[in-house]
């Protein structure tokens, strides 16, 4: 098989890859996802991520290593094996992030990434549904982004308590200025997920320049005097060499795209070599520069009715069911989270530094179901982490997972922000008119004293999670640790480019789809310009 470009990874960037590049008609462009069609039905009902989180044929089903920083625990890091990647199991929720992160990218030398240079690709990229059109928003693009269909009181209160409590409210998060409280906005068409599978590849499955291949595991790219010219992959279980005559496009993720470099030779030589591997071009960055948002949940027992109750027997299951069938309403249209806040930890700091998921539901453990009370989770994480871990390839092998070490709350600004997160929820809490339907703060619970800030960090070691963001693990940049340059070219390699999260040299604040398919818009232009005679 031979193609002019070949994508790797049908995930948020490489569908919007793969369809820019084939849009012309111009190229041949084969798009080789590991895992299968976006065939299941959960994968288009917007509650369905609980179904598809935690199932092998869509998850890749991650863990961490042990991390201090969470006081030895191994946490799942969920992330998408199937047609739209992640977009196909996420929670549907569309943030861009600040335009000063990008200001921030910019400033570390890489041309062309600043918020002016980003902003129309993301304009291009979507279809705003909503009420506030501005200049900052899209009105033609593939992708469907959505004000929330569903309402609750609990989380309306959580607004107007926010309000109390000092905060503003803000009706678009993604428009000229993120900070403040309102509902989130969703990958939403309808009612059904609006996955970059669904945006980018089902209105270009037809074209005959564009051969789209499942169940397509890459094992490694072929260099040939430090160019990449083919991809070996196994393909239904049948080793194949895939060869691109222009360009290869690694969109695996932050985790893929790493070990697939690495199993290719590229990487810290030292690493390469005590698994076995041969070294092809010397880049100690691979890997490394690992952020992710750690989030902590704070939850609390309410009068008002919830998520918990709602689907608390067999029968309110099936009504919901009939009211997302007949009505297209109802809990099966949530997202992972309504309510979103941006917040400051201090007054002093140009941008908010914490971010707020409000679910109207709770759980120990999501896959365990909701507890048997009525109860609201009010999850705070940091956006901008100082702290950066690595993976680390434990074979040679592609169906080896490589280690993850992600060093969460590693550095004093990490652990004063996040208490200072908690503690901005139960002030929160405590406002009108929110407290007056308050029965009881479940957790962290009145152990925790409110100002015991040594009680509540050990408290978010012992039950933070992921909110599954991880990023930077081929960071753009021109410095010893960076992997791609700023047309994510990959330093020293010759027809090879990375397209994904893991290109971020800092992590955005907010969640990191959106910016996924920026990375997919701005890259495939960049592309198309380097292949012009």
């Amino acid at each position: 098989m031979e193609f002019d470009f070949v994508v790797v990874g049908a995930g948020s960037a490489g569908c919007a890859v793969a369809n820019r590049l084939s849009a012309d008609g111009k190229h041949s462009v084969a798009l080789l996802e590991a895992g299968g069609k976006d065939s299941n039905p959960w994968i288009h009902v917007p509650v369905g991520y609980f179904k598809t989180m935690g199932n092998p044929k869509t998850d890749w089903m991650y863990n961490t290593q042990s991390d201090a920083g969470i006081n030895g625990r191994s946490i799942a890091w969920p992330r998408g094996k199937v047609l739209g990647g992640s977009s196909s199991i996420n929670g549907l929720l569309y943030v861009r992030g600040q335009p000063q992160d990008f200001d921030h990218w910019r400033q570390l030398g890489n041309d062309g990434w600043g918020w002016t240079d980003v902003l129309p690709y993301f304009k291009r990229a979507e279809t705003w549904h909503g009420q506030e059109n501005s200049e900052f928003r899209g009105q033609n693009g593939p992708l469907s982004v959505s004000p929330t269909r569903l309402k609750r009181d609990v989380v309306d209160r959580w607004i107007d308590a926010a309000v109390t409590a000092g905060y503003r409210k803000n009706p678009d998060y993604n428009g000229e200025d993120q900070e403040g409280v309102g509902y989130f906005q969703l990958t939403l068409k309808g009612v059904q997920r609006c996955s970059s599978a669904k945006a980018y590849l089902k209105p270009a499955r037809n074209r005959k320049n564009l051969t789209v291949i499942t169940q397509a595991q890459t094992e490694k790219v072929v260099l040939e005097n430090n160019e990449a010219t083919a991809v070996v992959a196994r393909i239904k279980g049948q080793t194949q060499t895939v060869k691109a005559r222009k360009e290869i496009v690694l969109s695996a993720g932050s985790i893929g795209s790493p070990q697939i470099l690495m199993l290719s030779g590229i990487g810290s030589s030292d690493e390469l070599k005590s698994v076995g591997l041969d070294v092809g071009q010397h880049l100690p960055g691979v890997g490394k520069n690992l952020q992710d948002h750690l989030q902590a949940r704070p939850v609390y027992k309410t009068s008002l009715p919830t998520i918990n109750i709602e689907i608390n027997s067999l029968f309110k299951q099936a009504l919901i069911g009939m009211q997302y069938v007949l009505r297209q309403s109802g809990p099966m249209t949530m997202a992972a989270s309504l309510g979103a806040g941006f917040l400051k930890t201090d007054e002093r700091l140009d941008t908010p530094d914490i971010q707020f998921h409000i679910q109207p539901w709770s759980a120990d453990k999501p896959a365990d179901g909701p507890h048997p009370f009525s109860a609201f989770t009010a999850s705070v994480l940091q956006m901008r982490p100082e702290s950066s871990g690595h993976l680390k390839l434990t074979s040679a092998s592609i169906d080896d997972h490589p280690a993850i070490h992600p060093n969460y709350l590693a550095t004093e600004t990490d652990q004063r922000t996040i208490v200072r997160g908690i503690q901005i929820a139960r002030k929160i809490a405590d406002s009108s008119p929110l407290k007056d339907h308050i029965t009881e703060e479940y957790a962290p619970g009145k152990e925790v004293a409110f100002d015991d800030e040594a009680a509540t960090l050990d408290w978010a070691r012992n039950t933070a999670v992921t909110i599954y963001h991880p990023t930077g693990t081929c960071k753009m940049g021109d410095d010893s640790q960076a992997v791609v340059d700023a047309r994510l070219r990959v330093h020293g390699i010759k027809g090879l480019r990375v397209a994904d999260c893991s290109i971020m040299p800092t992590i955005t604040s907010g969640n990191t789809n959106a910016p996924a398919i920026m990375i997919g818009e701005k890259v495939s232009d960049m592309i198309l310009e380097d292949a012009r005679p």
